[in-house]
Order: C-alpha cells, then structure tokens, then sequence
C-alpha cells in the first residue's frame, strides 16, 4: 500500500554521504532483528515463515531486499536524539514488518506477478497462501514491539507506540481503499482526493516511522511534535517529486527510465491536466490514457498536454512546498543535538530534486 518507493534509492544514496551515522550497521541490525522474529521455525508452519523470508529477501539467496529506508528513517530520528540507534529496533523491525504485509496484499490486488524482478508470493503459491502470509506479517510486526519491553521501555511507552502502529495501519489501509475505488470508476481522481489517498498511504508510514523513533528517544512532546510533522511533509514532498521523476526525470538521476505515462499510474501531475487542461487537451488525454499500450509518439503526446497544463510547474510547487514546511519543523527543533538536525535537513534539500 505504500508508495513512497522511487526516491528509495536516492534517499539512500544522499543519507550514505551526509551521514556520519553507519548506515549499513543500521542495515544490519534492522534485518537480525527481523529475523528474531521471522527466523528458522520447524515442524508443521515452518514453509509460511520461508514465504515470509523469501518476500523479504532474506531467505539466503541473496534476493532484492528493498531499501529498509521507513526502518532507517525511524532509527536516525532515535539517534539524533539518544546518540545510538540500538534500543530503537524492535520499533525498526515492526515498521518493516507492517510495509511488507501491504506490499504483498498490495501484489494480490493489483494482480502483480512480480516485485523487485522476482516472482511474487501469490504467483508462486497461489492467493490464499499469499493472503494468510501477509496477515501473518502483520501480526508479527506486532509481534516485534514487545521486545521494547524487554529492554526496559515502560509500558505506557511501548502501549503508546503500539497506538501510533495500529492507527498507521488503518490510514494505510484507508488509502489503499481510495485507490482501489476510485481505479473501478471511469472519471479520474480529484487533485484534492489524490491528496488524502497519499496522506494516508505514503506520508502516514514515513510520519509514524519517523515519530517512533522520537517518542523513544524522548519524552518531550514538542520535540515528538517536530519529528510527527517533518515526517508528513517529508513524506508527502518525496511522494511529489516521485510523480515529477516518474515522467520528467533523467535515468541517470532516478536509476530509472521514466515510464509513469506509458504505464497509466495515477499521479498528480495526470489529474491535475484533467482538471485544469483546455477541454480538446482533456479529451485527448482521456484518449490517450485508454489505450493499453501507447506508442513513444502517444506517450509524448500526454507529456505536452501535461506541460500545457501547468501541471509540471504545479507539482513542482507542491513538492517544494511540502519540503520547506519539513525544513521548517527541523528548525523548531532547538532541544536535538544541532549536527544531527542539520544532517536530515541536508537529506530532504539533497533528495527533494524538484
């Protein structure tokens, strides 16, 4: 369900060089921890946690794993604030946890039958198999947060955090229900609705993720405050640029051929040409947008009605509005360690491209 995904690898990329943090130690740590949770099992259920291990790439055959960025994001916000990023893991591997139980009901939905260029679970082991191992992800992901008790968080904070979970999760799934609907219907999604569908599916889990770690790092709500909001714009801007990447990036930035048009996703800069193109440019776009597979010549056909629009400088706009509010709950944070703060301020200028 979430989509905060095409701007992974940059992030990652940026977080590497203007980080003094080990990342790959984060790394590390992240999926020992998920393995305390999704590890070895014998006798009967032992294939549901090999199903489990191989979507997560950690099944010993060197599969692609994704980037981990929700989790990492969730432990820098700990260690800019407590120094290390040790005790904040379970909280990590739960975060993970819940992305990939969307992911692989996400596949079943959308009837993918591959991700990360391997087959996908249910095209291996059919749909019901698939449905009751992404449940199962999930509630391991749970599963994962009692060990924060363990290493000595207090009740009231792990129960606290369990909320933040468990309301993430509805708006992930909330969001999911906006796309699926608005999918079986013939007029596109509004701008303002494709506002609410991102919120709740993308900005929502880098919020949560974010603000995790704070609330464990500190008890002081403002500061919380600071890191729930910089992770709801963080995540919205990423989002945004993403959608701008997806049509007008260059491969060698993004890693990726530009291909959001060829493939009919639903992304701002589409919706807002339906909405605010001449109305010979809607209907062509309308034209356009129907057929299954549109030539180089069609696709840039959609490009310049979009550009017509308006729409590149608009969610262009968007884009960098939602980072300089990120930027601007970074400056509200006077009681964090100031190199940590500038470090993550540097993340969002170097990887928010638009």
């Amino acid at each position: 369900m979430g989509t905060f995904s095409g701007s992974d690898a940059t992030l990652l990329r940026t977080m590497t060089v203007t980080n003094d943090l080990d990342l790959g130690q984060m790394l590390a740590d992240t999926e020992a921890e998920i393995l305390r949770v999704v590890g070895e099992r014998e006798g009967a259920t032992s294939g549901v946690y090999e199903q489990i291990r191989y979507h997560l790439g950690l099944d010993g055959s060197d599969g692609p794993r994704g980037k981990r960025m929700r989790p990492l994001l969730g432990l820098l916000a700990y260690a800019s604030i407590a120094g290390d990023h040790a005790a904040a893991l379970p909280g990590a591997a739960a975060v993970e946890l819940g992305h990939n139980f969307s992911l692989v009901h996400d596949d079943i939905e959308d009837g993918d039958v591959e991700r990360r260029h391997r087959a996908t679970l249910w095209a291996i082991h059919g749909v019901p198999q698939a449905i009751n191992t992404g449940d199962l992800i999930f509630s391991l992901s749970r599963v994962a947060l009692h060990r924060l008790s363990d290493l000595g968080f207090s009740d009231r904070k792990v129960l606290r955090l369990m909320r933040l979970y468990d309301q993430t999760c509805v708006l992930l799934c909330e969001g999911q229900y906006i796309d699926i609907a608005t999918s079986a219907q013939d007029a596109p999604m509004t701008v303002e609705l494709y506002f609410d569908m991102i919120g709740r599916k993308t900005a929502a889990l880098i919020s949560a993720s974010i603000e995790a770690g704070a609330l464990l790092a500190t008890d002081d709500e403002d500061v919380i405050g600071h890191y729930r909001r910089f992770g709801w714009s963080l995540g919205l801007a990423f989002q945004l640029n993403d959608d701008l990447l997806g049509i007008w990036g260059q491969e060698q930035k993004t890693g990726k051929v530009p291909t959001d048009v060829a493939r009919h996703k639903k992304t701002l800069p589409v919706l807002y040409a339906f909405e605010h193109a001449a109305p010979a440019d809607r209907e062509r776009l309308a034209e356009l947008r129907a057929k299954p597979v549109p030539s180089d010549a069609e696709i840039a056909d959609v490009v310049a009605i979009l550009e017509r629009a308006g729409a590149d400088t608009f969610t262009r706009t968007e884009a960098r509005r939602h980072r300089d509010a990120a930027l601007a709950e970074l400056d509200g944070l006077a009681a964090v360690e100031p190199a940590a703060r500038e470090k993550l301020a540097g993340i969002i200028n170097s990887v928010i491209s638009a």
